[in-house]
């Protein structure tokens, strides 16, 4: 017999933007949304398109250019929201309206200042005005891990007699334990009476570190929708994590009742795309797409797995897009061995042209370190799409830097401004400070840095560094990446990276103050 299906909702580019600094341009969304497509993600939620401007275009573009998966756009529970929401989804190809308000009493009475009448009312109403622009309705009560059970059923009946086809019970602060969680999922799917009309969905944050526990506890009393996000990124502690709930479902089929889709082998691939373009690092240790989810350091283990895989891992590496084929890159190999590779690590190349661009990048650090692993060709490719996807008005032509005991460190740095060279140099507390300061000699963008980090790629002295670095300057965050073998140099780039974007009209506002659930 076979299993119901599990419909895999990402918001990644709506509530995972939703990161302190995780915001995102319209065309990098777009390359998002297209890497969730191929991998077969059943509901893309793009966006919310009232929050901005920047916002409203990156959903209409993931609307128009994705085909193969429902596009869904948020909205609260009022006119405006959802008709600015049916305006950017009108060219879709399948289009989902989702829309909310908030039905715990703490919200009703603090943030909407709403009766629970009140709140019935208006789920009514923007119902019935979202199905006006599409017969795919989704409605989430917020809070509704903190509400009133009776009221909820109330809700919930109302919603689905109003047209809604998709009934969300969103976990909005991580506050519920998973038998709590799921017995409020089934309790609502045996007590409404027309639940058998809608599919019931989970979305879980992660305050508690259970957003994953709760959403299969929801799957395991009935719900069939999971909204999740790739790296579990989102609000505060995130959001369920797409790759470990489907890893979850595949693994474990002799006790979960429903399958899923996708195409897993493109989890390592989004994972890392998505780790790129916001700045968020995956931690080593991270469930499925992390540096170490499949390497061995005890000897025991190592001896275990070499004899039978299985008996320390309960999934293959090639089953989320970890190559299994051990030829290491170096500097003699060719366009075709590096063109090939890509396509076995599921990496995108748009043209001819930036195929050659890549390769170039390619052959420079294959100069610098002997052997070029996976791992570097996805942060040389990431970094390298990061700096096309806009123009820069700030280019690094060199750095120098200088540390010696008992001596201050010193950096002198060269940049080329609007065809210009302008040069500084400046002391600091360690040579990526006295970087920095000199860089901002020039630049003065008076922006404060949120974030410095340092992360290897590889093993060994002469790993890739990756650098993620995050500035904010009246009101606005920008995230910038760069990767050298020389940390003080993947500093700068990461740096100028973050500076261009401050200064790229394209960069959107951070979103967060426009929603909640």
């Amino acid at each position: 017999m076979s299993k119901e299906k599990l419909i895999i909702f990402d918001t990644t580019l709506r509530d995972g933007e939703q990161s302190p600094g995780a915001s995102m341009t319209a065309e990098e969304k777009l390359r998002i949304a297209k890497a969730l497509e191929k991998m077969k993600v059943d509901i893309i939620e793009a966006g919310f398109p009232i929050s901005s401007e920047g916002d409203f275009l990156g959903v209409q573009g993931i609307a128009r250019a994705v085909k193969d998966s429902v596009v869904c756009g948020l909205a609260r529970a009022g006119e405006l929201d959802i008709k600015r929401a049916g305006e950017a989804l009108k060219d879709a190809n399948a289009s989902r309206i989702h829309t909310f308000i908030a039905t715990s009493p703490l919200h009703m009475r603090e943030k909407l200042q709403m009766s629970p009448e009140q709140v019935l009312e208006q789920a009514i109403k923007a119902v019935k005005l979202a199905r006006n622009f599409t017969d795919d309705v989704e409605f989430s009560p917020e809070d509704a891990g903190r509400s009133d059970l009776d009221f909820l059923c109330r809700v919930i009946e109302a919603a689905i007699k109003a047209g809604a086809t998709t009934i969300n019970i969103p976990d909005t602060v991580g506050y519920n334990l998973p038998q709590q969680y799921g017995e409020t999922i089934r309790q609502l799917i045996e007590r409404v009476p027309n639940s058998d009309k809608a599919i019931f969905s989970t979305h879980c944050h992660n305050d508690l570190g259970m957003a994953v526990a709760n959403s299969l506890a929801g799957v395991m009393n009935g719900a069939r929708q999971v909204e999740c996000s790739i790296n579990g990124l989102g609000e505060r502690a995130g959001n369920a994590a797409l790759e470990e709930i489907v890893m979850a479902v595949r693994t474990r089929q002799d006790m979960v009742p429903v399958n899923v889709d996708l195409d897993t082998t493109q989890i390592m691939t989004c994972s890392r795309l998505v780790a790129g373009i916001t700045g968020f690092a995956v931690q080593p240790n991270k469930a499925i797409v992390g540096a170490n989810a499949f390497a061995h350091e005890s000897g025991i283990h190592q001896d275990g797995v070499l004899k039978s895989r299985e008996t320390y891992e309960i999934m293959r590496a090639e089953d989320v897009g970890l190559s299994s084929n051990k030829i290491v890159l170096g500097k003699l190999s060719g366009r075709s061995a590096f063109k090939d590779r890509l396509e076995t690590l599921n990496i995108s190349i748009d043209s001819e042209e930036e195929l050659n661009k890549a390769f170039r990048r390619f052959k420079d650090l294959a100069d610098k370190k002997s052997k070029i692993f996976d791992e570097d060709i996805h942060a040389l490719v990431s970094d390298f799409k990061m700096e096309e996807s806009f123009a820069e008005a700030i280019k690094l032509i060199s750095v120098k830097a200088c540390s010696e005991t008992g001596e201050i460190p010193q950096a002198s740095i060269t940049l080329l401004i609007d065809e210009e060279e302008q040069s500084a140099s400046s002391d600091g507390g360690g040579l990526v400070d006295a970087t920095f300061k000199a860089i901002e000699k020039i630049v003065s963008s008076d922006a404060d840095l949120q974030l410095y980090a340092v992360s290897n790629v590889t093993k060994g002295t002469d790993s890739l560094g990756e650098v993620a670095v995050r500035l904010e300057k009246a009101g606005r965050i920008v995230n910038g990446q760069g990767s050298d073998t020389d940390i003080v140099l993947a500093s700068a780039k990461a740096y100028i990276n973050a500076l261009n974007r401050l200064l790229n009209p394209g960069e959107r506002i951070h979103p967060q103050t426009y929603s909640g659930i």
